[in-house]
């Protein structure tokens, strides 16, 4: 299939419920869908990027820069066959994964389409349903943390994530476990602590929680293997981990026990796929972890937990979660009986892009087709 045209749409939409970790507060959400054109068939991948650098130093800002610049027009006229065909050019430029991951993602889903397969029957996956939870922001009172975890828990999530930072950490999860004692439950720390605070982790040990993620500095692995070390609960690397080089640091290491894969973090489907087999050789576990996606990103997302080792559920909550109106259909719908989500079974992704919802949203525009 040659490239004939790439669009790049910068969309904005607020979230349903504001959004509060230990970098701030989110009450809308920002983000780059890509659409590639070929043959007739167009593929959808989301750059999961933010407004501000607090998660990532790559913003929607950057990203956009990244694609028109330099990642899109290499792509115009090219044949692929497999994305590993889109993706060779990546290799000029360093690091912005989530630009590269939302443009390989795209011919992903369109190569899928054009197959007439959906997309995790290229990935390798193995489930037709995938586990997941909900993750819960800080909250203002502890009395509004276990309401708002009380809603979640009724409505069918079996898995908690919960935020936490310096000062909002074994009260609020001492609580909710008393409140819940048998449901799945994690603490998330968006790196706000450090190896002096080992003693207030320690302390976590106590509420069987399935993970702590990410609790030291967004770019360390070291660190994190002297913690593990010293802890009983499992360490989950997300924000340090951006390659399969730095899987395999952390595994070798021992920094963590899980790892939490976000495809837009490590630069697409390719490395995922890389960063799966070789967690499952080393018996970590994993799970696919969220970034407010729309049902473009929510869709690969599901796709992509069908493989093997996703051995714990995901941050791919139902679409209502987080918009009220998404820009991609169906949406997403918790199975309570299970709290799972059903994997789309059409071609490719499985969901179909609003183009009303989308232009509505939409902040910015850019056509790539050889043209310009």
């Amino acid at each position: 299939m040659k490239i004939e045209r790439v669009e790049l749409h910068h969309i904005s939409q607020q979230l349903v419920h504001p959004f509060r970790t230990s970098f701030g507060t989110q009450i809308e959400r920002s983000c780059i869908l890509v659409a590639v054109y070929s043959e007739g068939v167009t593929g959808w991948g989301e750059v999961v990027a933010s407004t501000d650098p607090g998660y990532s130093y790559e913003t929607v800002t950057t990203a956009w820069h990244i694609l028109s610049d330099y990642l899109v027009s290499p792509c115009i006229g090219l044949e692929v066959e497999s994305p590993s065909d889109a993706i060779r050019h990546f290799k000029k430029v360093r690091g912005h994964q989530m630009a590269k991951a939302g443009l390989e993602n795209a011919v992903w889903d369109l190569l899928a389409r054009a197959e007439g397969v959906p997309l995790w029957q290229k990935l390798g996956g193995v489930r037709d349903r995938v586990e997941v939870g909900v993750s819960i922001g800080i909250q203002p009172t502890l009395p509004a943390l276990l309401d708002r975890i009380d809603q979640f828990v009724e409505l069918g999530y079996r898995r908690i994530k919960m935020k936490i930072e310096p000062g909002w950490e074994v009260e609020p999860i001492a609580a909710v476990r008393a409140r819940h004692p048998h449901i799945k439950l994690m603490g998330d720390a968006n790196s706000a602590f450090t190896l002096a605070d080992v003693a207030i982790l320690q302390a976590l040990d106590d509420y069987d929680l399935l993970m702590v993620e990410q609790p030291l500095y967004y770019d360390d692995i070291f660190d994190h293997a002297k913690l593990q070390a010293q802890i009983k609960t499992a360490v989950c690397l997300d924000e340090s981990i951006h390659s399969p080089e730095h899987a395999q640091a952390a595994i070798e290491l021992k920094a963590c026990r899980i790892f939490n894969m976000k495809v837009g973090r490590v630069g697409g489907l390719t490395n995922a796929i890389k960063i799966h087999d070789m967690s499952a050789a080393a018996g970590l576990d994993m799970w696919c972890g969220g970034m407010l996606e729309t049902g473009v990103g929510r869709a690969t997302n599901v796709h992509l937990a069908t493989m093997p080792n996703f051995t714990l559920p995901g941050d791919i909550s139902a679409s209502a979660r987080y918009y009220a109106e998404d820009i991609a259909e169906p949406i997403f719908e918790l199975n309570r009986e299970d709290s799972t989500l059903t994997v789309p079974s059409g071609p490719g992704i499985g969901v179909n892009i609003l183009m009303n919802r989308m232009e509505k949203a939409r902040a910015r525009y850019r056509v790539f087709d050889g043209s310009n």
